[in-house]
C-alpha cells in the first residue's frame, strides 16, 4: 500500500490543482466528479484528473490519505480541500475562485 501512498502524495504535491475522479474530466463516470468537473471547467482553472476506477488500491489508498470516505476529492497546492457538496458550495460563495487567486492560481474568470 506504502506505493499507492506515495504515488497519491506525489500527484498531490506536483500538481497544482489534482481532483481525484471516478472516470476522467473529459467523461466522469459518477454524477459527483462530474459536478466538480463542470465547477472547475467553469471557472478555467488547469487541472490533473486522476481516475480511481483504475485501481481499488488507489480508490481505498486517496479515501486513508486524506482521512476523507468520498470521492471526488479536490486538492489545491498540496492540501485537501474537500468533496463534491464542498467544492459546490465554495463555489456558489465565490470562496473556490478565492482560494484558487489567493494561492495564485489562474482562473478564466481572474
Amino acid at each position: 500500500m506504502s506505493g499507492i501512498n506515495e504515488f497519491i502524495d506525489n500527484e498531490v504535491k506536483s500538481n497544482d490543482v489534482v481532483l481525484f475522479m471516478k472516470g476522467t474530466p473529459g467523461f466522469p463516470q459518477c454524477g459527483f466528479s462530474g459536478q466538480v468537473v463542470q465547477i472547475l471547467d467553469y471557472i478555467g482553472v488547469d487541472y490533473k484528473g486522476v481516475n480511481v476506477l483504475t485501481s481499488n488500491d488507489l480508490r481505498q489508498g486517496i479515501k486513508d490519505y486524506s482521512s476523507w470516505p468520498t470521492i471526488p476529492q479536490l486538492y489545491v497546492k498540496g492540501e485537501f480541500v474537500g468533496g463534491c457538496d464542498i467544492i459546490r458550495e465554495m463555489f456558489q460563495a465565490g470562496e473556490l475562485q478565492t482560494l484558487l487567486s489567493e494561492k495564485g492560481i489562474a482562473t478564466k474568470a481572474a
